[in-house]
């Protein structure tokens, strides 16, 4: 995994949104205007924020070395991931989709009935049902 194929990932959920609202290093990921996923570009390794649900971050930190508590934001709902090479674009993408799908939860009915939809479209043609 590197940037241009996390990037191209993110994208292509729906409705995702990318900018820089921190700094011009600092590229964040919105659905509907919530932030599900930030990386630093200034890093030569890749590493990236993502939100979890809570016991779920716990777990994935006990199982992979390269997940850790969330640098600069709420370690409960957030893990930082370093992306090596033992680590599958698979798995990565998995982690990507549950933020995506942890930030949706928290949006109001409509809007979270509009993504459902989606998003079932895009597993759909992306085979990932």
């Amino acid at each position: 995994m590197d940037i241009e194929r996390l990037r191209d990932f993110c994208l292509s959920l729906p409705l995702v949104t990318e900018c820089f609202p921190f700094d011009e290093d600092t590229l964040v990921f919105k659905v509907e205007g919530r932030m599900f996923l930030f990386t630093g570009l200034e890093h030569p390794e890749l590493l990236f924020n993502v939100k979890c649900d809570p016991e779920y971050a716990l777990e994935l930190r006990d199982r992979y070395a390269e997940v850790t508590p969330g640098f600069h934001c709420n370690k409960k709902y957030w893990n930082t991931v370093h992306v090596t090479p033992t680590l599958q674009d698979d798995v990565v993408c998995g982690w990507v989709l549950h933020s995506y799908t942890e930030v949706v939860k928290k949006l109001n009915r409509a809007q979270r009935e509009k993504i459902d939809k989606l998003l079932d479209e895009w597993k759909q043609s992306n085979g990932t049902l």
